[in-house]
């Protein structure tokens, strides 16, 4: 069989079944597991899979915004709560996209701040909050994620300077990188963590390793992880190494 055919069948396999263990593929395709496992290793680079201890799992892709606001809410309000406590009234916040983001953002009401944002539902949460000086960024409107993006909302950024930033992740790699799964929203996000003084990474436990095709930064663009994981020790390594404190919001379990 051809290395392409096998490689569309594992990750039909993938997106049909779940996880799938290299001995299972092995089987169903009638290769060897050192083959699947150069298979796998070709599709992970390639960003159409993740490795995992004896298998692999599909790259989801960008789900609906309201698809994903519905997901371990309570999980990402723990999140959001630690990362509000850090802002002082009369400071700037840049609020990524993303759900944790917006959650984060219902944490600031009250509160007298500048709120910068290509986050729509941001900007919808907070529109009527007077005390908060509200800037949307400019730029195209991704309609099923809810944000703006491309060289407007890069353009914006470049002329604006914010003393936070709550950055959001598909996937955070054991190298400390931070992935995403959306190769047009990576500009914007480096964009933003120029225009900051304090990178705040958000990421749940779901974001260890999660997913993500494209790389935003590597950890010593960030100055903060707020978490609910139990960062495994590869992570946690890369982060200390880079000065990231590691903020724990929420119980933790090892």
């Amino acid at each position: 069989m051809l290395a392409e055919r096998r490689h569309q069948l594992i990750l039909r396999a993938l997106r049909s079944g779940g996880p799938a263990a290299v001995t299972d593929l092995s089987e169903q395709l009638g290769v060897s597991p050192a083959t699947i496992r150069r298979d796998l290793l070709k599709l992970e680079e390639d960003g159409l899979l993740t490795r995992v201890h004896g298998g692999a799992v599909a790259e989801e892709g960008d789900q609906p915004f309201a698809e994903v606001a519905e997901v371990r809410v309570a999980e990402k309000d723990a999140i959001a709560a630690r990362g509000a406590a850090m802002v002082k009234d009369g400071q700037s916040v840049l609020l990524d996209i993303g759900t944790t983001a917006y959650r984060l953002a219902r944490q600031l009401h009250g509160r007298r701040l500048t709120v910068i944002t290509s986050n729509l539902v941001v900007y919808e949460e907070l529109a009527d909050d007077e005390g908060i000086e509200l800037v949307l960024l400019g730029g195209m409107v991704r309609r099923e994620y809810r944000s703006l993006v491309g060289f407007l909302t890069e353009d914006n950024l470049r002329q604006l300077h914010a003393d936070w930033l709550f950055l959001g992740t598909s996937g955070v790699r054991p190298g400390g990188q931070v992935m995403d799964t959306t190769v047009v929203e990576v500009p914007v996000k480096r964009a933003m963590i120029q225009a900051s003084d304090r990178v705040v990474l958000l990421a749940d436990q779901a974001k260890f390793p999660g997913t993500g095709m494209a790389k935003v930064c590597g950890p010593e663009d960030l100055d903060v992880v707020v978490t609910n994981a139990p960062v495994d020790t590869a992570t946690r390594s890369s982060f200390e190494e880079a000065g990231v404190e590691i903020v724990l919001a929420g119980k933790v379990q090892a």
